[in-house]
């Protein structure tokens, strides 16, 4: 692998950092009162952040897996919007590519111009109150009915809901079928039948609009469907290899300025007649958070690399996976720790960290079903 970065690379993050800056003014503000930005939305979309890893021709600037990754580690360093940041992860690794790698032509053609654009929010519904890590197990149902399918059922902690334009939802069309019945459906927000429920209240990544999504008679066009009938276990299979190690390079980012903000509080702090870094417990714990972030940085751009090779990568992605969200805990915590009382505040963000953090280890699939995955693959 090789670890420099080209100079368009370089140019790119650059840029990247400069415009991520720019989306933090009232940061602590709209935390406090979970509200999504549509206009900074925009103004990502104005950048070209949606587009990424969409080819030219849809809308996008056709970006390699990696040098998408390097932009959104970028972002993740630059903007303290968890929040916005995980909305646009969600929708460029969980829709814009199942759209990109399953779609017909038309359908890359009538939404990715305009997903890329920001005029249109994309949403990934599978999980359902009754069956979160066993996924496939889902009940809401398609019935074929002429040239549309009525789907019925509710599916719940889908990021993007209450705000999206475009859902794409998996159903199946017989549940004895288990995964060879599960079909996948762009389903547009004004499709009668189709409610989308308002954000919920959450601990963390508060500006990131999470509801639930339900469809009652709601008839969709045959067209709407990606993928064959009986599909939809590829497309999200396909879509959960992308997401799982992808969603995470913002995450390193955002890892990366709390190490930075973090050795700058111990070198300032003074405790005991010397600042704080100098006291072995404090200095073990910033080395640990190094640490983890270019042990991640190592798995991550591994994905990176196997993918844009066009190699398999579902046991990277769920050790990446795996790794990242467990340690951008133990770093949040660390960090908070370090800076202490001050840390526990929200006028340092630190705080905002953790509760940011914790949820990656439920997302994309939780600590425990990687391990799962690790598992089978490994034939045990």
């Amino acid at each position: 692998m090789d670890f420099q970065l080209t100079p368009d690379q370089k140019t790119l993050c650059d840029a990247v950092r400069e415009f991520g800056r720019s989306l933090n003014e009232g940061m602590i503000e709209r935390d406090r009162d979970a509200v999504f930005d549509r206009a900074r939305w925009r103004e990502c979309a104005a950048f070209g952040i949606q587009g990424l890893p969409v080819p030219q021709e849809y809308g996008g600037s056709g970006e390699d897996l990696t040098t998408t990754l390097l932009a959104m580690e970028a972002l993740g360093y630059a903007c303290r919007d968890n929040g916005l940041v995980f909305s646009l992860n969600a929708q460029m690794w969980a829709f814009e590519l199942p759209l990109v790698h399953f779609g017909s032509e038309e359908q890359k053609r009538r939404f990715l111009p305009r997903v890329c654009s920001g005029e249109l929010i994309g949403a990934h519904a599978v999980t359902e109150p009754d069956f979160g890590s066993d996924a496939m197990s889902m009940t809401t149902r398609a019935v074929r009915d002429g040239d549309h399918y009525v789907l019925d059922g509710a599916k719940t902690f889908v990021t993007n809901g209450p705000v999206a334009d475009v859902v794409l939802l998996f159903a199946t069309v017989d549940p004895a079928l288990r995964f060879a019945g599960v079909t996948a459906f762009l389903v547009e927000r004004d499709t009668p039948g189709l409610t989308l429920g308002s954000a919920v209240s959450k601990m963390g990544l508060r500006t990131s609009p999470m509801g639930e999504v339900a469809v009652s008679g709601c008839r969709v066009p045959a067209a709407n469907r990606l993928g064959p009938e009986g599909g939809g276990t590829r497309v999200f299979n396909s879509a959960m290899e992308w997401e799982r190690a992808c969603i995470f390079a913002s995450h390193l980012g955002a890892m990366q300025r709390v190490l930075e903000e973090t050795i700058v509080y111990a070198k300032t702090r003074k405790q005991f007649g010397a600042p704080i870094s100098r006291h072995a417990p404090v200095a073990d714990k910033i080395v640990d958070m190094k640490v983890a972030i270019e042990a991640g940085r190592l798995l991550l751009y591994k994905v990176g690399a196997v993918k844009d090779a066009g190699g398999n990568a579902i046991l990277d992605a769920a050790i990446a996976k795996l790794f990242v969200s467990e340690a951008y805990v133990r770093h949040s915590l660390a960090a908070l720790q370090v800076h202490g009382g001050y840390g526990y505040t929200t006028e340092y963000q630190i705080e905002r960290e953790l509760r940011d953090a914790v949820p990656g280890t439920i997302y994309s699939g939780t600590s425990e079903m990687q391990r799962k995955i690790i598992a089978r693959l490994l034939g045990l």
